[in-house]
């Protein structure tokens, strides 16, 4: 059993550079997390974007769902950030026989209040225990794509109808 990981950018991988909340999205960290919490499964991470959810578009949801098809494996973590993740979760809806999980960060994982290490840990449990299909793992619950919204104001994820 292999995971694979596709990193995407988001608040997950972002650097700060000042007060004034100017940053990039750095190296992924997933993998630099993962070693830290001495994992025991075989994973492979797969840089596909360094982007800010918010400046996705429909052209790299297509290669984020290009890749997410083509790749032999069934687990698949997907790290996203939280304003579009959402719309890309939606869009991997008709991939079948594929457990999915999305996931992010409210706060970088660089930082050291962070919510980024438990939700990657929340998100590699789901992975692992879920159905085949498309699932959110943040804040400490799994979401249907299809009935969630992120919470700005509350900084999290909540069921909608």
């Amino acid at each position: 059993m292999t995971i694979k990981i596709f990193t995407t950018g988001g608040t997950f991988d972002k650097v700060y550079f000042d007060a004034r909340s100017e940053f990039h999205i750095g190296e992924p960290m997933a993998g630099e997390l993962l070693e830290e919490a001495n994992v025991n499964f075989d994973y492979d991470i797969e840089a596909l974007l360094q982007k800010d959810s918010i400046d996705m578009g429909p052209a790299d949801r297509e290669l984020i769902r290009n890749a997410v098809a083509s790749v032999e494996n069934d687990m698949i973590l997907i790290t996203h950030g939280t304003d579009s993740m959402v719309d890309t979760a939606r869009a991997l809806l008709d991939i079948e026989e594929k457990t999915i999980v999305l996931f992010g960060a409210m706060q970088p994982a660089r930082m050291r209040y962070s919510d980024a290490m438990y939700n990657l840990g929340f998100a590699c449990a789901a992975v692992q225990l879920l159905p085949s299909g498309v699932h959110l793992a943040m804040n400490g619950q799994v979401f249907d794509p299809r009935r969630v919204a992120k919470n700005r104001a509350q900084s999290r994820f909540e069921p909608s109808t």
